[in-house]
């Protein structure tokens, strides 16, 4: 029997399928950061290093799906799409640890993340790549991996792959009041970008979808991140 190619989708989704995707997405990244640590345990540090690239990009995918739930043209559309394929654009938020301890606490000192001309989201499918194959390199040099990924790298990537890993289980309520939300200001200014997740936040606690006292997201906002548990809380939101 001859081999069918499984087609790709690339239109839109209901809430309900956005939530199952990002569910989905995170269930693996979990398991994928589960296999990097006992890679880890076992002295294979490139390999751990490779599996844990995989995690973060499996992580990725939650936020590119958010954008899908707002998207506004078929060309945003097939745009989501194309990221979510894509490993670059599904690993870029993993330098945001180093950020943090650079002393990037607010929103705004984020947005490196993201930028097109970037070039950590490269490194880090270059360093995915050498922790499964040779390769001939430089001046045909033998690139081997275990010549190359040691401990220190390995450890380091399996904490980040382990840190975006940790997301809760998210509800269908959450991704639309998502859209009520962000949807009419996707795409906007960063002023009304910010006063819309703030918003967004405060219906999420009112529903019972996140802790009630303080907004997380707000403190986030004015005044950047608190303790781990806060941050913890907003870093798979990527807006």
């Amino acid at each position: 029997m001859a081999n069918k190619r499984l087609d790709q989708y690339k239109g839109r989704l209901t809430p309900a399928q956005i939530t199952d995707g990002m569910n989905a997405a995170a269930e693996n990244a979990n398991r994928l950061a589960d296999a990097a640590e006992l890679l880890l345990d076992k002295g294979h540090y490139p390999l751990a290093a490779s599996v844990s690239c995989l995690a973060i990009e499996e992580s990725g995918k939650t936020s590119i799906l958010r954008s899908l739930a707002v998207a506004r043209t078929d060309e945003e559309v097939v745009e989501c799409w194309r990221n979510y394929r894509s490993h670059t654009r599904k690993n870029s938020v993993w330098l945001l640890p180093e950020l943090v301890a650079k002393g990037a606490r607010r929103l705004v000192d984020l947005r490196s993340l993201f930028e097109d001309e970037a070039d950590h989201p490269l490194v880090l499918d270059q360093v995915k790549q050498i922790g499964f194959y040779t390769d001939c390199l430089g001046r045909a040099h033998w690139s081997r991996p275990s010549e190359v990924l040691h401990e220190e790298l390995a450890s380091r990537l399996v904490q980040i792959a382990r840190l975006f890993a940790k997301a809760e289980p998210v509800a269908e309520r959450e991704i639309q009041l998502w859209i009520r939300h962000i949807g009419p200001v996707w795409k906007g200014s960063m002023e009304a970008m910010e006063h819309a997740l703030v918003q967004w936040y405060a219906d999420m606690q009112k529903e019972g979808l996140r802790a009630r006292g303080k907004n997380a997201m707000e403190q986030f906002i004015l005044d950047g991140v608190g303790d781990q548990e806060e941050q913890d809380d907003l870093k798979e939101t990527d807006a």
